[in-house]
């Protein structure tokens, strides 16, 4: 399937239920109102609107870029906007007109005008019933985001209550109550909520016409109710949604959700002193690929994922070893991990041509500049790579052009140069860019290669929990 119907569907999957603030209606790139559209066709033509762009764009064969996405979908936003405003002036509204104008509202997103409406239809004699069911299933969660807990139970109640029940409607209800009471740590419930939402997300999947989709549901679910359950502390459940997730992706043949499961498995058992056994477990898990994954090119997928990880689960909860056979510091000043205990180190293994590593050193500065007074201490290593500026160079160039890239990009902390790729190796960081932490004591809390943003966000979790350490 081509690019833009791929954009289409994954669309129209998000924006069922991904508002969260408010479109402006002035925009100068709005589509003009017709005066003769009334509210149902209002909606049904804002609804269609971001759809009917990309298939002309398929259509015409236009360049997908990111910027384009975007801006359809902000134009499509920006006409919902329009007609929730020009709607809003009629004095003759009732019945469904509150339905069309607060689904309006919900696709600009205006949660004030959304809430507004569809209680207006609520409360409106003998509302159609599947569109009160929307309008309740909108409303909670709008509720629970705003973590008004009482009212959004009290729609879900009043939601289930009723006919007809949607399973999507219902997952996406409990997912994002779950999330609130994360948000509030109000474990208990947030469990509660959040283990329907998986249970209903898994039988949403033997009936979606979209694996992608059905697959995204899923570990978007189950990473929910890992998460709940690590932040409250409770091993014992903990372990059993991983490998809940685990024996899921082996039912769904998704080996992104098994490798999510068994990798977060491994890390999380050594997070809690349990590194024997979480080595034992990978064994076992790598030994059992064949059997949960018949098919040959998934195993190989697997195997080929996991394998990668050995030598990062082997310095998990370790001491971190030493740098050696660094020729180069800068600036000039030479240090060692051991010399750096009582700080928090963060290990970058990257190089001038790596795309991925220049884009995360925007958030390395800000951290390094947010932290490095708390104690935070960051080392880009790099290595000799016998070239400068994509052309053979000696050392010597090679040096000059790698003071010019620090003054270039302005980073404020401090390069090693080593004559040869023995700390890759060690550290695993044969895929750059590969990040490192180590905690105080000198131990590696923490090992990823890649880049994305969940990533960049996650180091940073990682490091002010580490700062906060005694």
């Amino acid at each position: 399937m081509r690019i833009f119907l791929v954009i289409v569907s994954l669309f129209l999957t998000i924006n069922a239920f991904a508002q969260a603030g408010r479109v402006k209606p002035d925009s100068p790139n709005s589509t003009s109102v017709s005066a003769e559209l009334n509210a149902e066709k209002m909606y049904r033509e804002a609804n269609e609107y971001a759809r009917l762009k990309f298939t002309e764009f398929e259509q015409k064969k236009t360049p997908f870029s990111e910027n384009l996405r975007l801006q359809t979908i902000r134009e499509q936003k920006q006409l919902a906007a329009r007609y929730a405003s020009e709607l809003s002036t009629l004095n003759k509204l009732a019945g469904e007109d509150f339905f069309y104008l607060g689904m309006l509202h919900w696709l600009a997103e205006n949660p004030d005008g959304t809430e507004a409406n569809f209680k207006l239809f609520l409360a409106s004699e003998n509302p159609k019933a599947e569109k009160a069911q929307t309008a309740r299933s909108v409303l909670t969660v709008t509720a629970a985001r705003r973590k008004n807990f009482d009212e959004a139970e009290k729609f879900l109640k009043e939601y289930l209550n009723t006919n007809p029940v949607n399973l999507r409607e219902r997952s996406k209800m409990e997912n994002e109550l779950a999330v609130g009471y994360f948000e509030a740590e109000n474990f208990p419930r947030a469990a509660a909520h959040a283990e329907e939402a998986f249970r209903l997300t898994k039988t949403l999947f033997q009936e979606s016409t979209s694996r992608a989709r059905g697959l995204a549901e899923i570990l978007e679910t189950g990473r929910t109710v890992f998460e709940i359950h690590k932040a409250s502390g409770n091993i014992e459940k903990t372990d059993a949604a991983l490998e809940d997730l685990r024996r899921t992706a082996v039912f769904s043949e998704s080996t992104g959700i098994y490798y999510f499961a068994v990798d977060n498995a491994v890390k999380y058992m050594i997070e809690t002193n349990r590194k024997p056994q979480a080595l034992a477990m990978y064994k076992t898990v790598i030994n059992q690929i064949a059997k949960d994954f018949p098919n040959k090119p998934l195993q190989e997928d697997m195997m080929r994922r996991l394998k990668r990880r050995d030598t990062h689960y082997n310095l998990l909860g370790s001491p971190a070893p030493e740098l050696v056979e660094i020729d180069v510091w800068m600036p000039g000043e030479a240090k060692t991990l051991a010399g750096l205990r009582g700080k928090i180190v963060l290990l970058d293994f990257w190089a001038t041509w790596c795309g991925p590593c220049i884009d995360t050193f925007p958030t390395l500065i800000e951290m390094y500049k947010n932290h490095q007074k708390d104690g935070l201490e960051i080392i880009g290593l790099t290595r000799y790579y016998g070239q400068a500026d994509g052309e053979d160079a000696d050392r010597k160039t090679e040096l000059a052009a790698l003071r010019s890239f620090k003054q270039k990009y302005q980073l404020p902390y401090g390069f090693a140069v080593a004559d040869n790729q023995t700390n890759q190796t060690v550290y695993g960081a044969t895929a750059i860019p590969t990040a490192v932490i180590i905690d105080r004591k000198g131990i590696i809390r923490y090992i990823e290669s890649g880049t994305n943003a969940n990533r960049e966000q996650e180091i940073e979790e990682v490091i002010e929990k580490l700062l906060a350490e005694k």
